[in-house]
């Protein structure tokens, strides 16, 4: 039998004799090593993405409330000058100009935007072949994963910081009023000029669009997650709109009584209150009312209007589907057809 004692020093173990032996000791890490492989990763990084990444410079209307103008950053995803930024980086702007890596300047244009994730495609007219950033994944990123930014903060071409992921899940508020979902938060620290830059993993893949900072809160930082932003992409080269859904209601958020959610086994304590409704909208068609709380579509629980809009996908357009509603304490299947978004 061997007892392990624990002392000051190195811990030791008794054998059967009585006889202490001294354990193995380990080898300390080498901080020079490990801070060599951080470094070799960061440096790596920058290499691959940094060609792609590019400054865009806007110029405002005549009513543009943001002034004479601005700059923001974006990257490239296709060889032939398409390029992801912000929406807010290019809202309002007559014209564009964007600085490539060498350098060199280009005209470029507007093919969509989206503000309700902040994801805009634009088109680079270089007249050249354009360097890529390779588009990742961000639903297998990890809290505590180096990820890294390049941008142009305050003018300052290809500045790169790096960090961690800091949480996964956040929200944001978008400009519209819609929720941002799976927002990424790191800590590598973002300055005005960096919106619209790429946020890259280890393997230089892109796993988010740097779009936030809070202030005066150092390095709390956020990025649109990659996964949320291709979608989008693939109908704005489509349409250059985002296609969604509208039962066309005006309506607020609802707390339900705790009676009423088990009477009718609801999956959320919460609902959607119809305050009203557009003359031949969805909703009307319907027979929705006012007064009405919608608490499910399509078999979703529908706990607020921010499920609602989750819900109202472009392939929900046009294609009727069960709607339940609680009327005057009861519980009430209509069959609703939603109509497409106004723009």
């Amino acid at each position: 039998m061997r007892l392990r004692v624990i002392s000051a020093g190195l811990p030791a173990e008794l054998d059967g004799s009585g006889t202490e032996r001294e354990s193995p000791r380990r080898e300390a890490p080498d901080d020079a090593a490990l801070l060599d492989a951080y470094s070799r990763a960061v440096v790596d990084v920058v290499e691959r993405v940094s060609p792609a990444v590019i400054g865009v410079a806007w110029k405002g209307d005549g009513d543009s409330r943001r002034g004479r103008g601005g700059q923001g950053s974006g990257f490239t995803f296709a060889p032939d000058g398409f390029a992801l930024t912000n929406s807010h980086v290019v809202a309002g702007a007559a014209a564009l100009e964007v600085t490539l890596a060498d350098g060199s300047t280009a005209a470029a244009r507007v093919v969509g935007d989206d503000p309700a994730t902040d994801t805009a495609v634009i088109r680079v007219d270089s007249g050249a072949e354009l360097a890529v950033a390779p588009l990742g994944e961000s639903r297998s990123l990890r809290p505590g994963q180096l990820v890294v930014a390049i941008g142009n903060p305050l003018g300052f071409q290809s500045t790169v910081t790096a960090g961690v992921v800091s949480a996964l899940g956040r929200t944001l508020r978008s400009t519209t009023g819609r929720l941002i979902d799976d927002v990424i938060q790191t800590d590598a620290a973002l300055n005005p000029g960096n919106s619209g830059g790429p946020l890259v993993d280890s393997r230089g893949d892109v796993v988010g669009i740097c779009t936030a900072t809070i202030l005066p809160a150092q390095n709390l930082c956020f990025a649109v997650g990659i996964d949320t932003v291709k979608p989008v992409v693939t109908q704005l080269l489509h349409h250059g709109f985002v296609r969604r859904g509208f039962l066309g209601i005006s309506a607020q958020n609802l707390s339900l009584h705790a009676g009423s959610v088990r009477r009718h086994g609801l999956a959320s304590g919460s609902g959607v209150l119809v305050t009203s409704s557009e003359p031949g909208g969805a909703a009307e068609k319907a027979g929705m009312r006012q007064g009405d709380v919608l608490v499910e579509l399509d078999g979703e629980p529908v706990g607020g209007i921010d499920d609602l809009h989750r819900l109202l996908l472009e392939e929900r357009i046009g294609t009727a589907m069960p709607a339940t509603v609680l009327r005057n304490g009861r519980k009430k299947t209509l069959w609703v057809t939603p109509g497409e978004a106004p723009r």
